[in-house]
């Protein structure tokens, strides 16, 4: 493989490095050379250590959202700073960072308004990546994680501590951070209280974690593959439901003293899995949904149920996320021995193996791929 080298741009200096792209909807992903401009004002070259396949990636893919292709693929990426633009201040060359798709403006209105995990209009670089023929690149969520390099805005990048494992820290990126997030931050489980969740992959055991983080008790998986409940206890599930033997709103009502779980969490973001969850909430109990619902999914449910149920209904994105505060604090806990970052990873892989772990992904077969570039 040739390794990054510089090559003379259009307009300035480009680095050569190669990357994972897709260039049509359904198209196989394919490695191939991108250019990567010298960064500007405000922007920042990362070299990658590691990066996350996420299931975000193959909704890309598969057209499931945006259609700006050539995409270039990955946005759950750790690495180092190589080189930063005019008027960087939050990071500096040599500097180890997780990267985030959430960089807040500070400007915007919900900025203003005290809430920057909302925000309204997050940063990206401003130049594109390329081709070698010019064909600017769209990264995945303007990170483009998935190559040697990438060029991100500056406050994308968030410091963290050097001696963590690449591997892991990477997923914070997007998946665990969602997950836990949707947990801690979106359905602002507390300490004693009662939690469902239901679908058991990557986000679904990094809601498990984040409620145990918490002090949940009980956590209750539900899933219909064994294989999932089972990393679903290795995370911190009290209990588990065989959603194809068991009838599950009963299973968790005697599990909650009769009541119903006081946070239910659906990763599944299917309609009937979703009627089940909001089901199988407590008085004033809070869903949160997690996951991308397929087009043209329509809900209907008697307007009587929501009312008398009380409690809320919420949407995660990102779980609520703030990066510079949550991702420092979640390294804190996989240093204390609270989060296992490690655990999330099933294989590391290279550049080349991206299209078979998409297919792994789609078959629920890994909870994460990563590349080590």
């Amino acid at each position: 493989m040739l390794r990054p080298g510089c090559v003379r741009g259009r307009a300035s200096v480009a680095q050569l490095v190669y990357g994972v792209i897709v260039r049509s909807k359904q198209a196989p992903v394919e490695v191939t050379r991108i250019e990567i401009p010298e960064p500007g004002p405000r922007e920042a070259v990362v070299r990658i250590q590691a990066c996350g396949v996420c299931e975000t990636d193959l909704n890309y893919r598969d057209g499931k959202v945006g259609d700006d292709f050539p995409y270039l693929l990955g946005h759950e990426a750790a690495g180092v700073v190589e080189q930063v633009g005019d008027g960087v201040d939050e990071v500096r060359r040599g500097e180890f960072v997780i990267l985030n798709w959430r960089a807040v403006c500070g400007t915007c209105r919900a900025c203003r308004k005290g809430k920057p995990w909302n925000c309204l209009s997050p940063l990206t670089a401003a130049q594109s990546m390329t081709l070698p023929d010019g064909t600017p690149l769209t990264p995945v969520l303007g990170v483009g994680g998935l190559a040697e390099k990438t060029l991100v805005h500056a406050g994308q990048c968030t410091k963290i501590d050097p001696g963590v494992d690449p591997a892991g820290a990477a997923l914070l990126g997007c998946g665990i951070a969602t997950g836990v997030g949707a947990a801690l931050h979106t359905g602002a489980v507390e300490r004693g209280d009662s939690v469902a969740v239901f679908g058991c992959d990557g986000i679904g055991v990094a809601a498990i974690a984040g409620a145990r983080l918490a002090g949940a008790d009980p956590i209750i998986a539900v899933d219909r593959v064994q294989r999932n409940l089972e990393w679903a206890k290795s995370f911190g599930a009290t209990d588990t439901i065989d959603a194809d033997s068991a009838d599950v709103l009963s299973r968790i009502r005697a599990l909650t003293g009769g009541l119903g779980a006081d946070v239910v969490i659906d990763t599944t973001a299917r309609v009937e899995t979703w009627k089940q969850a909001f089901r199988a909430r407590g008085p004033a109990g809070t869903l949160v949904m997690l996951g991308l619902p397929a087009p043209g999914e329509q809900l209907d449910i008697p307007l009587h149920e929501l009312r008398v149920r009380g409690g809320s209904i919420k949407s995660a994105w990102y779980g609520d996320t703030l990066p510079a505060r949550d991702f420092p604090a979640l390294i804190g806990s996989y240093r204390q021995g609270l989060l296992d970052l490690d655990a999330f990873v099933t294989e590391t892989i290279s550049l080349s193996e991206v299209e078979q772990a998409l297919s792994k992904l789609r078959r629920r077969v890994v909870l994460r791929s990563v590349v080590r570039p």
